[in-house]
């Protein structure tokens, strides 16, 4: 897995086909020498990942998707997509656990599943871990994310294909992110418990949760972080790339 700075721009549920031309901007910064270090991810919605894949085939850029089923084989299940399919549409990444589905009900022994078919299928895992509100407040933020990565990671022994996002629940779309030194903290915090669990290896950590241009340079302060999870920004082409010219000078 590359050790350049990740950008990793999450669309969520947005963009149609008129929207792909808003990454050639994109693009052609992602082809100049100085911006190398940086290595960027687009996880746009199934609907446009053959799309995104073809548009930047001749381009450093790759391609994930936002989810994928727990199940490894085909079968009944009506609008999901397998980490199989997802490989073979041409994506080298998938997100797993975000938030966003947990609150949904999915479980962590679904997110064990889905990150050991995706690794069987060669995908890199973007593994989101994150407390909410009340979690924080009640100081349960370390045993929550140590249940997460325990649970989630169970019967994986090498971490080389997964990528730790740590994004609070409470921060996701509201504005509000830790303070530099909460948040190194915190950071190490996670290093801490993927260490106890995977010894000597290394973690790729990075952080999202309202991440954009105007906070950005605070964060690339914390040096223990290896990237960013981008949702909002990532969609206007113009504050995406804000955000990697402020972290790469």
């Amino acid at each position: 897995m590359t050790n350049k700075i990740l950008f990793i721009a999450n669309w969520k549920m947005f963009g149609d086909l008129k929207s792909i031309k808003s990454i050639e901007s994109v693009i052609n910064i992602s082809k100049k020498k100085r911006y190398r270090k940086a290595k960027i991810i687009y996880c746009p919605p199934f609907t446009l990942l053959n799309n995104f894949v073809i548009k930047t085939k001749k381009s450093t850029i790759s391609i994930g998707a936002q989810n994928c089923h727990h199940e490894k084989d085909p079968g009944p299940f009506t609008g999901s997509i397998s980490s199989s399919m997802i490989k073979k549409i041409g994506a080298e990444y998938v997100i797993v656990g975000h938030s966003e589905n947990r609150s949904n009900g999915e479980t962590n022994k679904q997110i064990n599943d889905k990150i050991r078919n995706a690794i069987t299928n060669n995908l890199n895992v973007i593994f989101c871990i994150g407390e909410s509100l009340s979690d924080k407040k009640n100081k349960k933020t370390n045993s929550i994310i140590s249940k997460q990565i325990n649970l989630g990671l169970n019967k994986i022994e090498k971490i080389d294909k997964i990528i730790f996002a740590y994004e609070p629940v409470w921060s996701i779309g509201t504005g509000k992110v830790l303070k530099n030194q909460d948040l190194k903290k915190q950071i190490l915090n996670i290093k801490n418990i993927i260490f106890k669990k995977f010894r000597k290896q290394k973690a790729k950590i990075i952080y999202g949760g309202s991440v954009n241009n105007k906070n950005i340079n605070d964060l690339k302060q914390i040096s223990q972080l290896d990237g960013f999870l981008i949702g909002g920004a990532s969609q206007n082409s113009k504050k995406f790339i804000d955000i990697i010219k402020k972290t790469i000078n």
